[in-house]
């Protein structure tokens, strides 16, 4: 008798504390749901009003709850109640805009100085590369066609005329060729980059060398530039657009190297806790990467061929690279210095 009278009571107990509290659970949790479909301007200034309070008053049951060990399914119920007013009242809620100035203000710069080093090294292995391309060509002109695919020589090769290899540097085409160009050039510089990139997990080696590849495509095309004595004139001619395109490709190199070097040396922390932090580093690189190819493929298939002057070239293209740097290094120092 004296066990069921006390069950009976906890009974009455509990289907007193539901019938006192359960109308402001039911009112929160509607509240909520509106909110969550649309925006805080679905509910009136008075429903604004009442959330936080509602809010403290389902802490409170929950407290209860808690405390006096009253049905699981309760405490359930109002641990997730909670939850979601706590994370609609004080969570971090951002905007999509808010969301895009972040990234372009504070998180890409952020992740591409925390990528100096290995942006180093990947400048290095393309500089390499260019090295390697230039003389293996001088030495042995066949070594052009190991090196360069037919459809990115463009018809360009050693035995190409001077005259013909100059048409290429300032001989126009039509807008209708410079868009599909661009389209072209965007696409091919993208899969170099995502390649660079994707290869990194396999301990960096395959990106090093996509990066030497990349460096060496570019010797061999300026050894028959410059045997034919237009070395600077090249020069000018992928500058309009080299000077971001290659940039954006030796980040993208050091994006991988980051995941890479951290599986192969994942020092205090676990190989995979290791790979997560860099990959998250690596792939807010990425997505500006991407931003900056479209940057290059515009200047590329656009700008290139209508802006003849060797000085135009070259002042489109150093300013691109001051700009890049400026905006990734020397900007944090004027904010924070």
């Amino acid at each position: 008798m004296t066990m069921q009278a006390g069950t009976n009571a906890v009974r009455q107990s509990l289907a007193s504390f539901r019938q006192e509290r359960e109308a402001d659970w039911k009112a929160f949790e509607a509240l909520l749901a509106r909110v969550e479909k649309r925006a805080p301007r679905a509910l009136s200034e008075e429903e604004l009003l009442s959330l936080p309070l509602l809010y403290r008053s389902a802490l409170s049951s929950l407290s209860v709850a808690r405390a006096t060990s009253l049905d699981n399914a309760l405490v359930s119920y109002l641990e997730s109640l909670c939850l979601r007013g706590y994370f609609y009242l004080y969570g971090a809620r951002r905007g999509l805009r808010q969301r895009i100035g972040d990234f372009f203000l504070h998180d890409w710069p952020h992740a591409i100085r925390d990528l100096w080093r290995e942006t180093l090294v990947s400048v290095g292995l393309t500089a390499i590369g260019g090295g390697a391309g230039y003389w293996l060509v001088a030495s042995d002109k066949g070594w052009y066609d190991a090196i360069i695919a037919p459809g990115l020589a463009g018809g360009r090769n050693p035995d190409s005329s001077a005259e013909m290899l100059r048409s290429v540097l300032y001989d126009g085409a039509s807008s209708e060729f410079l868009s599909s160009f661009a389209a072209y050039l965007f696409t091919h510089n993208t899969q170099v980059a995502i390649l660079a990139f994707a290869l990194g997990f396999a301990f960096a080696v395959p990106t090093v060398l996509l990066i030497l590849m990349n460096g060496c495509m570019l010797g061999a095309i300026f050894q028959i530039y410059l045997a034919k004595g237009l070395g600077l004139e090249l020069g000018g001619w992928l500058s309009i657009h080299g000077t971001t395109e290659i940039f954006a490709i030796a980040l993208a190199g050091a994006a991988g190297m980051r995941i890479g070097t951290r599986i192969a040396f994942p020092g205090e922390l676990p190989r995979m806790a290791a790979a997560a932090q860099a990959g998250r580093v690596a792939a807010t690189a990425m997505v500006g990467v991407v931003v900056m190819l479209l940057f290059a493929g515009l200047l590329e298939g656009i700008g290139r061929q209508t802006i003849t002057s060797d000085g135009a070239r070259y002042a489109i293209g150093g300013g691109m690279l001051a700009l890049w740097s400026a905006y990734f290094y020397l900007f944090r120092l004027v904010r924070h210095g």
